[in-house]
């Protein structure tokens, strides 16, 4: 239990409690050390020995933290996840449209990508042999993709996109422009910021043909298809 102190002053700890902490903030160590391995040396590099000499451990002890690598990769990868999500959500805030919405998930992308890129790997990626995230750090890489089902499913309801195009179609081709686009800026201009380079300006131009590919088509002219070309016959 904690032990209520006086007004002003910070909480007592009870032992239980202050064990706690300290294994909660040496995981936390443990994490920013990892990170800093797989952006110097590769995220599939993760050596679970130079992670332990960077956080002054003995190898062994680190497994008290972690039991496995793929453990620690796992906790990695629910970092990301829950760092990109809450990316995601603030790039969104103060857009109603569905395509200006989604302008801004690829941009809070490719930033997250420039800031995170061994996150961004790990979670977006297959850079580690043998790796697949737990269950439960599954689940919250699931419910990033059930949200952007909710968005089309949305986006259709208001008639922003056809009826007829089914949600999964529309979300994996967003999906597939926005990786596409980022994959490619990481490997050729990764220094340059979001909205310029070759890939990084695309943005604007990938919504706009997703949204052709995607919006409601107007009706057609009246007797007959195109009336681009039609001649008058008489």
């Amino acid at each position: 239990m904690t032990i209520e102190p006086a007004r002003g002053t910070p909480p007592v700890l009870s032992p239980a409690e202050r064990r706690q902490r300290n294994r909660e903030e040496v995981q936390q160590a443990i994490l920013v050390a990892a990170r800093a391995v797989m952006r110097e040396q590769g995220v599939a590099a993760l050596s679970l020995r130079e992670v332990a000499r960077r956080v002054r451990l003995q190898a062994p002890s680190l497994y008290t933290y972690f039991p496995s690598k793929m453990a620690l990769y796992d906790a990695l990868y629910l970092q990301a996840i829950r760092l990109y999500r809450a990316r995601r959500d603030r790039a969104v805030e103060g857009h109603a449209s569905f395509w200006d919405r989604l302008q801004a998930w690829y941009e809070a992308y490719m930033c997250f990508a420039q800031e995170h890129p061994e996150l961004y790997q790990l979670a977006f990626e297959r850079p580690v042999p043998g790796f697949a995230p737990s269950e439960a750090s599954m689940a919250e890489g699931w419910a990033l993709l059930a949200g952007l089902d909710r968005a089309v499913e949305a986006a259709i309801a208001a008639g922003e996109i056809r009826p007829d195009v089914p949600v999964t179609q529309a979300r994996d081709l967003a999906i597939a422009l926005e990786h596409g686009l980022t994959s490619q800026h990481m490997a050729n201009e990764p220094h340059l910021p979001v909205g310029s380079g070759r890939y990084g300006s695309l943005i604007p131009a990938a919504v706009a043909a997703l949204r052709a590919a995607l919006e409601p088509r107007p009706p057609a002219a009246p007797g007959g298809d195109d009336p681009r070309g039609r001649e008058d016959r008489r």
